[in-house]
Protein backbone atom coordinates (compact mmCIF):
# COMPACT_ATOMS: atom_id res chain seq x y z
CA UNK A 1 0.00 0.00 0.00
CA UNK A 2 1.43 3.39 -0.93
CA UNK A 3 2.30 6.10 1.57
CA UNK A 4 -0.82 8.21 0.96
CA UNK A 5 -3.11 5.27 1.66
CA UNK A 6 -1.07 4.19 4.68
CA UNK A 7 -1.34 7.65 6.23
CA UNK A 8 -5.03 7.88 5.40
CA UNK A 9 -5.75 4.68 7.31
CA UNK A 10 -8.51 2.23 6.47
CA UNK A 11 -10.05 2.45 3.01
CA UNK A 12 -13.29 1.28 1.53
CA UNK A 13 -13.57 -2.40 0.51
CA UNK A 14 -12.98 -1.63 -3.20
CA UNK A 15 -9.63 0.03 -2.44
CA UNK A 16 -10.10 3.80 -2.54
CA UNK A 17 -12.99 6.02 -1.50
CA UNK A 18 -15.31 7.45 -4.16
CA UNK A 19 -14.94 11.21 -4.19
CA UNK A 20 -16.53 14.20 -5.89
CA UNK A 21 -16.20 17.97 -5.97
CA UNK A 22 -19.02 20.49 -6.35
CA UNK A 23 -17.56 23.84 -7.31
CA UNK A 24 -16.10 26.34 -9.70
CA UNK A 25 -13.38 26.78 -12.32
CA UNK A 26 -11.23 29.76 -13.25
CA UNK A 27 -8.92 29.56 -16.27
CA UNK A 28 -5.82 30.94 -14.58
CA UNK A 29 -2.51 32.44 -15.63
CA UNK A 30 0.23 32.53 -13.00
CA UNK A 31 2.78 35.25 -13.78
CA UNK A 32 6.04 36.04 -12.01
CA UNK A 33 7.40 39.49 -11.19
CA UNK A 34 9.95 40.99 -8.84
CA UNK A 35 7.44 42.88 -6.74
CA UNK A 36 3.84 44.07 -6.94
CA UNK A 37 3.41 47.41 -8.71
CA UNK A 38 2.68 50.68 -6.99
CA UNK A 39 -0.12 52.99 -8.14
CA UNK A 40 0.43 54.16 -11.73
CA UNK A 41 3.44 51.93 -12.34
CA UNK A 42 3.77 49.83 -15.51
CA UNK A 43 5.66 46.55 -15.01
CA UNK A 44 6.40 43.34 -16.90
CA UNK A 45 5.28 39.94 -15.64
CA UNK A 46 6.41 36.63 -17.14
CA UNK A 47 3.69 33.95 -17.65
CA UNK A 48 4.76 30.85 -15.72
CA UNK A 49 1.72 28.52 -15.71
CA UNK A 50 -1.72 28.33 -17.30
CA UNK A 51 -4.58 25.96 -16.63
CA UNK A 52 -7.96 25.33 -15.02
CA UNK A 53 -7.77 26.41 -11.40
CA UNK A 54 -9.92 27.92 -8.68
CA UNK A 55 -10.81 25.87 -5.61
CA UNK A 56 -13.05 23.38 -7.38
CA UNK A 57 -10.73 22.50 -10.26
CA UNK A 58 -7.61 22.27 -8.08
CA UNK A 59 -9.37 19.98 -5.61
CA UNK A 60 -10.77 17.77 -8.37
CA UNK A 61 -7.32 17.19 -9.89
CA UNK A 62 -5.77 16.37 -6.53
CA UNK A 63 -8.59 13.95 -5.64
CA UNK A 64 -8.36 12.25 -9.03
CA UNK A 65 -4.66 11.65 -8.41
CA UNK A 66 -5.28 10.22 -4.95
CA UNK A 67 -8.44 8.22 -5.52
CA UNK A 68 -7.86 7.16 -9.12
CA UNK A 69 -10.80 9.26 -10.36
CA UNK A 70 -13.00 12.13 -9.25
CA UNK A 71 -16.35 13.48 -10.44
CA UNK A 72 -16.51 17.25 -10.73
CA UNK A 73 -19.90 18.98 -10.81
CA UNK A 74 -19.42 22.52 -12.13
CA UNK A 75 -20.65 25.25 -14.50
CA UNK A 76 -18.78 26.55 -17.54
CA UNK A 77 -19.36 29.06 -20.29
CA UNK A 78 -19.57 27.94 -23.91
CA UNK A 79 -16.26 29.60 -24.74
CA UNK A 80 -12.58 28.87 -25.27
CA UNK A 81 -11.71 29.07 -21.57
CA UNK A 82 -14.55 26.70 -20.72
CA UNK A 83 -13.64 24.20 -23.43
CA UNK A 84 -9.95 24.27 -22.52
CA UNK A 85 -10.77 23.82 -18.85
CA UNK A 86 -12.89 20.76 -19.50
CA UNK A 87 -10.34 19.19 -21.84
CA UNK A 88 -7.47 19.71 -19.41
CA UNK A 89 -9.41 18.41 -16.41
CA UNK A 90 -10.50 15.28 -18.28
CA UNK A 91 -6.89 14.74 -19.39
CA UNK A 92 -6.02 14.60 -15.71
CA UNK A 93 -8.56 11.91 -14.90
CA UNK A 94 -11.41 14.15 -13.73
CA UNK A 95 -14.96 13.23 -14.83
CA UNK A 96 -16.49 16.63 -15.59
CA UNK A 97 -20.27 17.07 -15.33
CA UNK A 98 -21.04 20.62 -16.31
CA UNK A 99 -23.99 22.95 -16.54
CA UNK A 100 -23.75 25.42 -19.42
CA UNK A 101 -23.90 29.16 -18.81
CA UNK A 102 -24.43 32.09 -21.17
CA UNK A 103 -21.80 34.11 -19.30
CA UNK A 104 -18.13 33.57 -20.15
CA UNK A 105 -16.01 31.27 -18.01
CA UNK A 106 -14.25 33.32 -15.37
CA UNK A 107 -10.54 33.83 -15.83
CA UNK A 108 -7.90 34.88 -13.33
CA UNK A 109 -4.36 36.24 -13.16
CA UNK A 110 -2.23 35.34 -10.17
CA UNK A 111 0.89 37.48 -9.65
CA UNK A 112 3.73 35.78 -7.78
CA UNK A 113 6.51 37.97 -6.38
CA UNK A 114 10.06 37.05 -5.34
CA UNK A 115 8.86 35.87 -1.91
CA UNK A 116 6.61 33.27 -3.55
CA UNK A 117 3.45 34.93 -2.24
CA UNK A 118 0.62 35.34 -4.72
CA UNK A 119 -1.96 38.04 -5.38
CA UNK A 120 -4.88 36.88 -7.52
CA UNK A 121 -7.17 39.00 -9.69
CA UNK A 122 -10.34 37.39 -11.04
CA UNK A 123 -11.94 38.56 -14.28
CA UNK A 124 -15.70 38.16 -14.63
CA UNK A 125 -18.48 36.62 -12.58
CA UNK A 126 -17.88 33.31 -10.86
CA UNK A 127 -19.90 30.53 -12.50
CA UNK A 128 -21.17 27.92 -10.09
CA UNK A 129 -23.54 24.96 -10.26
CA UNK A 130 -27.04 25.12 -8.78
CA UNK A 131 -29.59 22.55 -7.66
CA UNK A 132 -31.83 23.64 -10.56
CA UNK A 133 -29.25 22.54 -13.14
CA UNK A 134 -30.20 19.35 -15.05
CA UNK A 135 -27.35 17.24 -13.66
CA UNK A 136 -27.67 13.88 -11.94
CA UNK A 137 -27.60 15.17 -8.38
CA UNK A 138 -28.98 11.89 -7.01
CA UNK A 139 -25.58 10.28 -7.48
CA UNK A 140 -24.13 12.56 -4.78
CA UNK A 141 -25.49 10.07 -2.25
CA UNK A 142 -23.16 7.38 -3.63
CA UNK A 143 -19.92 9.17 -2.78
CA UNK A 144 -17.78 8.55 0.28
CA UNK A 145 -16.85 12.25 0.30
CA UNK A 146 -17.93 15.44 -1.45
CA UNK A 147 -15.85 18.61 -1.27
CA UNK A 148 -18.01 21.71 -1.82
CA UNK A 149 -16.36 24.93 -3.03
CA UNK A 150 -19.24 26.75 -4.77
CA UNK A 151 -22.98 26.38 -5.30
CA UNK A 152 -26.32 27.42 -3.86
CA UNK A 153 -27.85 26.37 -0.54
CA UNK A 154 -30.24 23.89 -2.17
CA UNK A 155 -27.30 22.15 -3.83
CA UNK A 156 -25.41 21.99 -0.55
CA UNK A 157 -28.41 20.20 0.96
CA UNK A 158 -28.15 17.63 -1.82
CA UNK A 159 -24.42 17.27 -1.28
CA UNK A 160 -25.14 16.45 2.37
CA UNK A 161 -26.31 13.02 1.20
CA UNK A 162 -22.68 11.96 0.79
CA UNK A 163 -21.14 10.06 3.70
CA UNK A 164 -18.61 12.86 4.34
CA UNK A 165 -19.21 16.50 3.41
CA UNK A 166 -16.29 18.93 3.51
CA UNK A 167 -16.90 22.62 2.77
CA UNK A 168 -14.51 25.51 2.21
CA UNK A 169 -14.87 28.29 4.78
CA UNK A 170 -15.45 30.73 1.90
CA UNK A 171 -18.89 29.13 1.59
CA UNK A 172 -19.78 29.70 5.25
CA UNK A 173 -22.74 31.86 4.20
CA UNK A 174 -24.08 28.99 2.08
CA UNK A 175 -23.68 26.60 5.01
CA UNK A 176 -25.59 29.03 7.21
CA UNK A 177 -28.39 29.43 4.66
CA UNK A 178 -28.70 25.71 4.00
CA UNK A 179 -28.96 24.70 7.65
CA UNK A 180 -27.05 21.46 7.03
CA UNK A 181 -24.44 19.93 9.30
CA UNK A 182 -21.06 19.60 7.62
CA UNK A 183 -18.42 17.09 8.62
CA UNK A 184 -15.51 19.47 8.10
CA UNK A 185 -15.21 23.21 7.49
CA UNK A 186 -11.77 24.21 6.22
CA UNK A 187 -10.31 27.65 5.70
CA UNK A 188 -7.28 29.90 6.03
CA UNK A 189 -6.75 31.62 9.35
CA UNK A 190 -4.77 34.28 7.45
CA UNK A 191 -7.59 35.24 5.06
CA UNK A 192 -10.36 37.54 6.40
CA UNK A 193 -12.69 36.23 3.66
CA UNK A 194 -12.52 32.79 5.30
CA UNK A 195 -13.33 33.82 8.88
CA UNK A 196 -16.44 32.14 10.32
CA UNK A 197 -18.66 32.89 13.30
CA UNK A 198 -19.47 29.34 14.35
CA UNK A 199 -21.93 30.61 16.97
CA UNK A 200 -24.35 31.35 14.11
CA UNK A 201 -24.64 27.67 13.19
CA UNK A 202 -27.42 25.50 14.59
CA UNK A 203 -25.14 22.44 14.53
CA UNK A 204 -21.37 22.66 14.78
CA UNK A 205 -19.22 20.81 12.22
CA UNK A 206 -17.50 17.68 13.46
CA UNK A 207 -14.17 19.24 12.46
CA UNK A 208 -13.15 22.87 11.90
CA UNK A 209 -9.67 23.56 10.52
CA UNK A 210 -7.97 26.95 10.28
CA UNK A 211 -4.68 26.77 8.38
CA UNK A 212 -1.74 29.04 9.17
CA UNK A 213 0.78 28.25 6.45
CA UNK A 214 4.25 27.39 7.71
CA UNK A 215 3.02 27.45 11.31
CA UNK A 216 0.67 24.53 10.76
CA UNK A 217 -2.77 25.44 12.00
CA UNK A 218 -5.58 25.03 14.50
CA UNK A 219 -8.38 22.48 14.56
CA UNK A 220 -11.46 21.93 16.71
CA UNK A 221 -13.35 18.66 17.08
CA UNK A 222 -17.08 18.77 17.88
CA UNK A 223 -16.88 22.18 19.55
CA UNK A 224 -14.09 21.14 21.95
CA UNK A 225 -11.12 23.33 22.84
CA UNK A 226 -8.93 24.25 19.83
CA UNK A 227 -5.72 22.28 19.30
CA UNK A 228 -2.77 22.81 16.99
CA UNK A 229 -1.46 20.51 14.28
CA UNK A 230 2.14 20.63 13.12
CA UNK A 231 3.27 21.86 9.69
CA UNK A 232 4.89 19.53 7.20
CA UNK A 233 8.31 20.10 5.70
CA UNK A 234 8.28 21.25 2.07
CA UNK A 235 10.31 19.04 -0.30
CA UNK A 236 12.17 22.05 -1.72
CA UNK A 237 12.49 25.85 -1.73
CA UNK A 238 9.37 27.99 -1.83
CA UNK A 239 8.24 28.57 -5.44
CA UNK A 240 4.71 29.88 -5.05
CA UNK A 241 1.70 29.46 -2.77
CA UNK A 242 -1.09 29.26 -5.34
CA UNK A 243 -3.45 26.35 -4.61
CA UNK A 244 -1.90 25.35 -1.29
CA UNK A 245 -5.14 25.68 0.68
CA UNK A 246 -7.20 23.91 -1.99
CA UNK A 247 -4.78 20.98 -2.05
CA UNK A 248 -4.88 20.80 1.74
CA UNK A 249 -8.69 20.74 1.86
CA UNK A 250 -9.02 18.19 -0.95
CA UNK A 251 -6.57 15.78 0.69
CA UNK A 252 -8.31 16.23 4.04
CA UNK A 253 -11.61 15.22 2.39
CA UNK A 254 -9.93 12.17 0.87
CA UNK A 255 -8.43 11.09 4.19
CA UNK A 256 -11.71 11.54 6.07
CA UNK A 257 -13.48 9.49 3.39
CA UNK A 258 -10.86 6.77 3.96
CA UNK A 259 -11.80 6.82 7.67
CA UNK A 260 -8.46 8.17 8.82
CA UNK A 261 -8.02 9.55 12.30
CA UNK A 262 -8.07 13.33 12.61
CA UNK A 263 -4.33 13.37 13.30
CA UNK A 264 -3.51 11.25 10.24
CA UNK A 265 -5.89 13.24 8.02
CA UNK A 266 -4.30 16.54 9.03
CA UNK A 267 -0.78 15.14 8.61
CA UNK A 268 -1.54 13.92 5.08
CA UNK A 269 -3.23 17.21 4.13
CA UNK A 270 -0.34 19.24 5.54
CA UNK A 271 2.16 17.16 3.59
CA UNK A 272 0.39 17.74 0.27
CA UNK A 273 -0.09 21.43 1.03
CA UNK A 274 3.63 21.81 1.74
CA UNK A 275 4.52 19.93 -1.45
CA UNK A 276 2.45 22.42 -3.44
CA UNK A 277 4.69 25.31 -2.33
CA UNK A 278 7.73 23.71 -3.98
CA UNK A 279 6.33 23.61 -7.53
CA UNK A 280 4.96 26.09 -10.03
CA UNK A 281 1.16 26.07 -10.12
CA UNK A 282 -1.43 24.13 -8.11
CA UNK A 283 -0.56 20.81 -9.76
CA UNK A 284 2.14 19.34 -11.96
CA UNK A 285 2.54 20.41 -15.58
CA UNK A 286 1.91 16.86 -16.83
CA UNK A 287 -0.73 14.53 -15.36
CA UNK A 288 0.53 12.10 -12.75
CA UNK A 289 0.59 8.41 -13.80
CA UNK A 290 -2.77 6.75 -13.16
CA UNK A 291 -2.71 4.55 -10.08
CA UNK A 292 -4.28 1.15 -9.75
CA UNK A 293 -6.68 0.73 -6.84
CA UNK A 294 -4.84 -0.47 -3.76
CA UNK A 295 -5.88 -3.66 -2.01
CA UNK A 296 -6.43 -3.65 1.75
Amino acid sequence: MDEDLRLAGATTPCGRPRVAVVGHVEWTTIAGLDQLPTAGEVIHAEPLWRGPAGGGAVAAVRLAELAGDCTFFTALGDDRAGHRSRTELERRGVRVLTASRADPTREAVSLVDRSGERTTITLGRRLQPAAADPLDWDQLASYDAVFFTAGDAALLRRARRARVLVVTAREFGTVLESGVRVDALVGSGCDPAESCDLALLRTLPDLVVSTEGRRGGVFTRCGQAPRRYRPARAPGPLVDTYGVGDNFAAVLAYALAAKATTADALALAARHGAACTARRGPFTVEPAPRRRAARV
